[in-house]
């Protein structure tokens, strides 16, 4: 199986820190996978929330993850801060890429990067829903 590579954009539109809390960490005593992901979903809701946005509510309908692929650089551990940064690309006519990369906010160590894929979604009628136009314009797609 071929390894995953992720290209990182030129420019992200929002950063936020989170710290590594001991109930991040794993066995291995570094940054457990599943914590990982539960960051990079904090992070997704302030990402929303900068814009005016929650997840229930872009520009009238809601998101779904619809796919996630990350690719780790290093280890991450307790007590370290992480600055997750994030933006949106690749749109389709139902939604788009959250890419996003982690770094240790002290030394800018890269920790991971990756991206989820998003799908606009209407909670009502329980069926995809177009991509906003006016969240597709935020982003010069």
């Amino acid at each position: 199986m071929p390894r995953i590579k992720i290209d990182l954009p030129e420019t992200f539109i929002f950063s936020t820190d989170l710290p590594i809390y001991i109930n991040h960490i794993n066995y291995g005593n570094h940054l457990d996978n599943s914590a990982l992901i539960s960051l990079v979903s904090e992070a997704r809701v302030r990402f929303f929330k900068s814009l005016g946005y929650s997840e229930l509510n872009v520009e009238g309908v809601g998101v779904i993850v619809a796919d996630v692929a990350a690719q780790y650089k290093s280890e991450a551990f307790h007590g370290e801060v992480m600055q997750i940064s994030m933006t949106a690309n690749d749109f389709n006519k139902y939604g788009c890429d959250l890419v996003w990369q982690i770094t240790d906010q002290a030394s800018g160590r890269e920790v991971a990067r990756g991206k989820h894929g998003i799908m606009f979604f209407d909670y009502t009628e329980r069926k995809p829903a177009t991509a906003p136009a006016a969240f597709v314009a935020r982003f010069g797609d």
